[in-house]
């Protein structure tokens, strides 16, 4: 695990995204030992605990064509970016198109909350991005009109819209 995790980081770095808070955790407090393969897992899943309580928070956030704010509202990529800019301190690309082709691809059957999952909303492939909470729920920022929720990956709408799902962490 420890490798992937590596392999993980040096990935990212090679695509000029601030990963400061990510080695954080894969390294450890200064001054003390290199963290056990466990150590480095949990400080991987309350990282990710954190970005999902933190998009919960945001529920009823209204929807904003380009928004990447709170304050000003969020479009899908623009939350997404929010909270692992805020939470972990580093830059998604901007559209859902582009955050597609950052991390690992995962399996629907293999989902893991924090996962990205995305969507045909526009006629066109990964035009849509949220976070997978668990339980085929995910959190997103729908269209104009709406406002940041939670929503099941199962209703009709979006189970026939379904493109896949990456995973930006371990």
């Amino acid at each position: 695990m420890k490798d992937s995790l590596l392999r993980l980081l040096g990935a990212l770095a090679a695509t000029a995204f601030s990963l400061a808070p990510i080695a954080a955790l894969a390294q450890g407090t200064p001054g003390t030992e290199a963290p056990s393969e466990s150590a480095t897992d949990l400080g991987v899943a309350r990282a990710l605990d954190a970005v999902m309580a933190r998009a919960l928070s945001l529920r009823g956030t209204r929807y904003r064509a380009g928004g990447a704010s709170p304050e000003t509202g969020f479009d899908c990529s623009g939350f997404v970016g929010y909270l692992y800019r805020d939470i972990l301190g580093f830059q998604l690309p901007r559209s859902a198109q582009e955050i597609w082709r950052f991390g690992r691809k995962v399996e629907r059957e293999d989902l893991r909350p924090g996962d990205l999952v995305f969507y045909d909303t526009l006629r066109r492939p990964f035009s849509h991005v949220g976070i997978y909470l668990g339980d085929n729920q995910f959190v997103h920022a729908p269209t104009s009109g709406g406002s940041v929720r939670v929503v099941n990956m199962n209703e009709r709408y979006w189970a026939a819209r379904w493109n896949g799902a990456k995973r930006v962490a371990p």
